[in-house]
C-alpha cells in the first residue's frame, strides 16, 4: 500500500480550514474548490426524488475528471412508484441517480455512494449560507428545506475523493464505480438505482464503501461499528375498529380508544418479553389520533409504529407479534378485528463486512492518525445504503461515521456546558472544512487500500 505519497498529495486540499466559510452564489463547476461546493450545496437542497441540480454538479465532476457517466438511473422504478402510491408524478420528480465509471487496469471494482437529498425542515443555524429554499415534497406538500443530515458533507467529500483518487491513479489499479443516490431519507433511492439495472448495466463491485456524518464525534474523527452498524426500520400502521357513540353511554359502544391503549400497552412485552434479551429491538408508537370532540367515542383509533432490529429472524419476530398483539386484545373488548398495514418498502439492517471494515479501518488510521479512528457500539438508525449489500450478488460493504463537530463544541458539550443539535435537527451545523478534508483522507485511503489489496 502506498500512503506516503498520498499523504503529501492530500495535505493538498483546496480546503482553506482556517478562513470563514463564505456563501458561494453560482452553482460549482469541477474547478470550483471544495468548500465553495459545499456551501452552494448547503444553500440550495433539493429534496428526496427532486435532486436533480446537486445529481447535474455530480455527473460534471465525473465527466471532467474522464470518467464514463450515466444519469437518471433510477427514473423508470420511481416513476412507476409515484403513479401507484400518488396516481401522478409531480413537476420535477425522478430519478436522479448518477453512476461513474473508471476503468484504471486490473484489479478489483470499488463502488463509493454518497447521499443527496436533503430534508422537509426550516433551517434555524444562523448560518451566512443557511438555507432559504421552499420546496414541495414528491407527494406533494410543501415545505422548508434543510441538509439536517449532512447530504450536503457527504458530496463534496465524495466529489474530493474523485478527484484525489484520479489524481494519483498511478498508485492504485483497478475499476472506479462512484455512485451519487437519490432519496436516502425515504430509504427508497438505492432501491431505485438497483431496480433499474445498477448491477446488471454497470460493473459489478468487489466492495461498496460510504461514510455518514455523525453530530456526536468531533471532526477530525472517524467512528465504525464491525458486523451490524445500523438497523432494520420498518413502518406499521394500525387502525384500530370500534363501535361509536355518545360518550354518557359507553357501555353502548365499542371504545377503540380504550382497545388502541391496550394494544400500545401490550406492544410493550414484545420487546421484554419475547425478544432474547441480548438481541436489540425497539417498538416505538410514535402517533396515536383517535376522536374529535369530548362527548363522543369514535369509531376508530390509528397507531403508528417504526419497529427496529438487526437480524431478520427478530424482525420478523417482532412484527408477526404486533399482528398477534392487536388482533387479540381487540377481541378481549369484543371489538372488530383491526386492519394491520406492514410497509413493504422497509429499509433493511446494514451489516458491515468485518473483513473489509479491519482493512479499511487500517488504512484509514493510516491516513488520519490511529487515535482518531474508533470502534463504537452500532445504532439503531436506518441508512438505506444497506440495499447494495441485500442482492443476490451480495457485495460486502462497509459505512464509516465521520466526526462534524467542531473540537471546541464537543468537549463544551462533553463538560456538560453545552448540548449537541442531533441528526434532522434544524440548528444541525457541521464544521465544514475539517470534516469534509477527513472524509476526503479516509475514503480515499480506504479505496486505495482495496485496489492494493485486490
Amino acid at each position: 500500500m502506498k500512503f506516503s505519497r498520498l499523504a503529501i498529495s492530500l495535505s493538498a486540499l483546496a480546503i482553506a480550514t482556517a478562513l470563514p466559510v463564505s456563501a458561494q452564489q453560482s452553482k460549482p463547476t469541477p474547478d470550483t474548490e471544495l468548500i465553495d461546493v459545499y456551501t452552494w450545496l448547503h444553500s440550495n437542497p433539493e429534496l428526496s426524488f427532486k435532486e436533480s441540480t446537486s445529481a447535474s454538479i455530480m455527473a460534471a465532476e465525473l465527466e471532467a475528471l474522464g470518467f464514463s457517466v450515466s444519469t437518471r438511473i433510477g427514473e423508470d422504478w420511481v416513476r412507476q412508484k409515484s403513479m401507484r402510491d400518488e396516481g401522478t408524478v409531480r413537476d420535477d420528480v425522478g430519478g436522479y441517480g448518477v453512476v461513474g465509471v473508471y476503468e484504471n487496469g486490473d484489479g478489483p471494482t470499488v463502488l463509493i455512494r454518497a447521499d443527496m437529498d436533503a430534508l422537509p425542515v426550516p433551517e434555524q443555524t444562523g448560518l451566512e449560507y443557511a438555507s432559504k429554499v421552499t420546496s414541495v415534497t414528491w407527494t406533494g406538500v410543501e415545505s422548508p428545506v434543510m441538509h439536517a443530515c449532512g447530504h450536503d458533507i457527504h458530496m463534496t467529500s465524495w466529489i474530493g475523493t474523485a478527484r484525489k483518487l484520479i489524481e494519483n491513479k498511478d498508485d492504485w489499479s483497478g475499476t472506479l464505480v462512484m455512485i451519487a443516490q437519490p432519496a436516502e431519507e425515504l430509504g427508497l433511492g438505492a432501491k431505485a438505482m438497483i431496480e433499474d439495472g445498477l448491477y446488471d448495466d454497470f460493473p459489478l463491485p468487489d466492495y461498496n464503501l460510504a461514510l455518514h456524518v455523525s453530530a456526536s464525534a468531533p471532526a477530525g474523527t472517524v467512528a465504525y461499528s464491525s458486523g451490524y452498524a445500523l438497523a432494520n426500520v420498518d413502518s406499521v400502521d394500525i387502525h384500530v375498529k370500534g363501535v361509536g357513540g355518545h360518550g354518557a353511554y359507553p357501555h353502548t359502544t365499542k371504545d377503540p380508544i380504550v382497545v388502541g391503549s391496550a394494544i400500545v400497552m401490550a406492544l410493550q412485552t414484545l420487546v421484554s418479553r419475547n425478544v432474547d434479551p441480548q438481541k436489540p429491538a425497539v417498538v416505538t408508537v410514535g402517533a396515536f389520533t383517535a376522536g374529535a370532540k369530548h362527548n363522543i367515542i369514535s369509531d376508530s383509533a390509528e397507531l403508528l409504529l417504526t419497529v427496529r432490529s438487526y437480524d431478520d429472524a427478530t424482525r420478523q419476530l417482532l412484527l408477526d407479534g404486533i399482528k398477534r398483539i392487536a388482533k387479540a386484545e381487540a377481541e378481549a373488548f369484543g371489538a372488530p378485528e383491526p386492519e394491520i398495514s406492514i410497509d413493504s418498502d422497509y429499509t433493511p439492517s446494514t451489516y458491515n463486512d468485518p473483513a473489509l471494515t479491519s482493512t479499511a479501518m487500517a488504512a484509514i488510521s493510516g491516513a488520519i492518525g490511529e487515535d482518531n479512528v474508533t470502534e463504537v457500539t452500532p445504532v439503531m438508525g436506518g441508512e438505506d445504503f444497506s440495499q447494495f449489500g441485500r442482492t443476490q450478488e451480495d457485495v460486502p460493504g462497509l459505512i464509516f461515521w465521520l466526526g462534524a463537530i467542531s473540537p471546541e463544541t464537543y468537549e463544551q458539550a462533553r463538560n456538560g456546558e453545552t448540548s449537541l443539535p442531533s441528526l434532522h435537527s434544524p440548528f444541525f451545523a457541521p464544521d465544514a472544512a475539517p470534516t469534509i478534508e477527513t472524509g476526503v483522507k479516509s475514503m480515499t485511503a480506504a479505496a486505495m487500500a482495496l485496489f492494493n489489496d485486490g
